[in-house]
């Protein structure tokens, strides 16, 4: 039999066994691409958040500007599990192009709120559905029609609402942060919300199969994007120079930066410390990143797959010639496209974020072992990450100093009496010297070269200078095994399975082992090729948030990051492996705890004594490659 909800008839029904499922859902939204549905989808899941159950939101979109169909999930889970979820419970049908697809893909017993011309429920019979003429309760709110679709979206948050039941001020107040204070904005949207629980109301009952109801799990928390995330971390990882060309889904880290720097890095007399690029292609931005990283400044760009393509031989001059610089890959799914071109082999320091807290630690740290170690660094992100909202612990301000690397200054160059080899390994672990331009020494200069050179920098195509070289390299690459963020592994006793992961898949793997362990008794280790391993778990191996916050007392969310002492041999005031650069601004904000409102704001004061003002000197040296 197929149930059919309206306002005249709506079910009271719980599962089979009876009682309500409390806090433990997910909820799926298919919507238009274009049609505004990202506002309201944000305030349902925010208001969930602010209940003080763990969610997740995750936006699945087409390669296009509007009009394709879009899907948005959002998983509550008291237990905190916020991986996407296979299985819908509450299904949101607001799309002609999918209402069928969308329900023949519901498990049985599942809700389906539906447009009332849609008429899904002749689609099957084994599903609950909720038929609402979203037209009509749209049309009494507005004779607009460009608003009418627009308050149709915050009407199926309120139809869900009620639904379910979430609270109606932390709606109005999920409300109030989306469109920030916005009176003009927020008065309309509150009334489509009201519209919603009404029609709700208007029933002899509420569907009670699924429910939200308070509980504190989410205490302390925030939810941001990873692409968020990552630009905080890079503006107080010191980042200068940041160059970019759109491209889905990596655009929304340098606009976020942008924001974040325009907010805290101008200083008093109303100047930029910073300079962001939107370049005419992924080539130009890759020259850029590499070019102000070889005149002194800290920079990066972002980009996905394709970008990654067209900037392949830029990213080797970058190997060969030893020039800092990092690259954000924001992956998505499908080839990546791009114009053949040469280049060798290289070699590249690659960091995995697992979550928003890695995005953002990774922001600074990718800086600091650019310039450690003279090469491109690049920190491969996903979609998943980047673009979708996560929940986490609050991010630590950073007390670490900003590490350099091996830079000579003109007193060292004195001091050495002007000896050095720009590509000389003194240390024995493959990374050599360099100076900045405007470094006050006739022998500063240096040729930098993308072609065959010796330890001085001279052009050679000699065979023994070429194989000491890439030796050098690989020894190099070698040492930056002991100073990239360390995997944590769970080793379990008894365990006969282990499990080897990056990235995002964490989070699912982490789901995966309990669910092993609990309904099948079955043990399994762990290896995720992350800094600071899974989030604090209890003995159950459910995320432990007491452990959470335990953890970020330690600094960071985590372990130490191993490095090694880099020490010239030639003069011991050589020595810089542990000192940071005060020209090099962090930011002028003095923590970078983001508000859990999701709205793009850092809470950040006026730190005194911050020297943001320096700026690379100008160039003093040439810069030549073959």
């Amino acid at each position: 039999m197929t149930d059919t909800l309206t306002a005249e008839a709506v079910l009271d029904a719980a599962p089979s066994g009876g009682a309500c499922i409390v806090n433990d859902l997910t909820v799926h939204v298919a919507t238009v691409n274009g049609s505004g549905s990202m506002s309201s989808n944000s305030v349902l899941m925010r208001s969930i958040f602010q209940m003080g159950v763990p969610v997740s939101g995750k936006n699945m979109f087409p390669s296009n500007i509007a009009g394709l169909p879009t899907w948005f999930t959002i998983r509550a889970n008291k237990d905190g599990w916020i991986a996407r979820k296979k299985e819908v419970d509450i299904m949101v049908c607001m799309n002609a192009q999918t209402s069928r697809e969308d329900v023949e893909g519901l498990p049985p017993g599942a809700l389906c709120v539906y447009d009332a011309p849609l008429n899904c429920k002749a689609i099957r019979n084994d599903i609950t559905y909720y038929e609402v003429p979203f037209a009509k309760l749209a049309g009494e709110l507005t004779p607009d029609s460009r608003l009418r679709k627009l308050l149709t979206n915050m009407i199926y948050v309120g139809i869900v609402a009620g639904l379910i039941g979430i609270e109606r001020d932390e709606i109005v107040a999920a409300i109030n942060k989306q469109f920030k204070g916005k009176q003009k904005a927020i008065d309309p949207n509150v009334a489509a919300i009201d519209k919603g629980l009404e029609f709700v109301k208007a029933g002899p009952s509420v569907q009670a199969r699924w429910g939200i109801e308070r509980m504190n799990a989410t205490a302390g928390k925030i939810i941001i994007d990873g692409n968020a995330a990552a630009a905080i971390g890079a503006m107080f990882g010191g980042v200068t120079v940041v160059t970019w060309y759109p491209i889905t889904p990596s655009s929304s880290l340098c606009e976020s930066l942008i924001d974040y720097m325009k907010q805290y890095r101008i200083n008093e007399e109303g100047k930029a410390t910073f300079a962001i690029v939107q370049a005419e292609d992924e080539l130009a931005a890759v020259g850029m990143v590499l070019g102000a990283g070889w005149a002194g400044a800290r920079s990066m760009k972002s980009t996905s797959g394709p970008g990654v393509s067209l900037m392949a031989e830029f990213a080797g001059l970058g190997y060969f010639a030893e020039i800092p610089g990092v690259i954000w890959d924001i992956q998505r799914v499908g080839p990546s496209t791009g114009l053949p071109t040469s280049h060798g082999d290289t070699q590249h320091i690659v960091l995995f974020p697992a979550s928003v807290g890695e995005c953002y630690d990774f922001g600074s740290e990718a800086l600091d072992l650019a310039e450690e170690f003279q090469t491109p660094i690049f920190v491969l992100s996903d979609l998943d990450l980047g673009m979708n909202n996560w929940m986490s612990d609050p991010f630590e301000y950073p007390t670490k100093p900003i590490k350099r690397g091996k830079v000579l200054t003109g007193q060292q160059l004195t001091d050495l009496g002007g000896k050095w080899g720009r590509y000389l390994d003194v240390d024995g672990d493959g990374v050599p010297w360099r100076t900045l331009p405007g470094t006050d020494h006739p022998m500063a200069s240096y040729f930098t070269r993308g072609s065959g050179h010796d330890e001085q920098a001279r052009y050679s195509e000699k065979p023994e200078n070429h194989k000491a070289t890439v030796d050098r390299l690989l020894k190099k690459m070698d040492t930056a095994r002991l100073m990239v963020p360390q995997p944590v592994v769970d080793v379990r006793p008894g365990a006969k399975i282990g499990l080897i992961a990056y990235g995002t898949t964490d989070f699912a793997l982490q789901e995966a082992r309990h669910q092993l362990r609990s309904e099948r008794g079955i043990e399994t280790s762990y290896f995720p090729h992350l800094r600071r391993g899974a989030e604090p778990r209890r003995a159950d191996g459910r995320p432990d948030p007491a452990r959470s916050r335990q953890a970020a007392g330690q600094g960071s969310q985590g372990s130490p990051l191993h490095r090694t002492a880099v020490r010239c041999p030639l003069h011991h005031r050589c020595s810089i492996e542990d000192g940071g650069d005060d020209r090099i601004p962090r930011t002028s904000a003095p923590r970078a705890r983001r508000r859990a409102d999701g709205g793009g704001q850092a809470d950040a004061g006026q730190a005194a004594g911050d020297n943001d003002d320096w700026a690379p000197a100008g160039a003093g040296r040439g810069l030549s490659h073959g």
